[in-house]
């Protein structure tokens, strides 16, 4: 009638999110399967296969892994996004971006280099399209 068939299932931990709150202050590097909302501080590195999200209040001062990222707050340092990085309007970034798709609202301060990948990878292949005239 019941079965023992859950053995060996842990907790699926990309669905979870962490929370820095407002207040809060974080030195260190912070690694985490689930994804994370920052409206405190945190001075270090974040690795997150997930999306992060930075509150208007939030501050990153560090070098920030992850799939996505939401940005309202400050960010110092380097970015590595793997797919989509949005920059809203109050978001104040420097350092070095690397990313997928980049979208940046007006007003947004956005004082960086920044990388695309898709473009990295169509050079590096030396495969580029052929233009073509009208």
């Amino acid at each position: 009638m019941f079965s023992d068939n859950k053995k060996g299932k842990g907790p699926d931990l990309t669905n979870q999110q962490n929370r820095i709150s407002q207040g809060t202050t974080l030195k260190g590097d912070v690694t985490s399967e689930g994804g994370f909302r920052i409206d405190g501080e945190i001075h270090g590195n974040i690795t997150s296969p997930n999306k992060i999200v930075i509150g208007k209040t939030g501050v990153v001062i560090g070098t920030l892994i992850c799939n996505d990222a939401d940005v309202e707050g400050k960010i110092e340092g380097k970015l590595e996004i793997k797919n989509l990085l949005s920059i809203k309007t109050a978001a104040h970034i420097e350092g070095e971006v690397i990313t997928g798709k980049l979208a940046v609202e007006p007003g947004a301060t956005f004082n960086a280099s920044c990388v695309m990948k898709g473009s990295v990878k169509s050079l590096s292949n030396g495969k580029g399209k052929e233009e073509r005239s009208a």
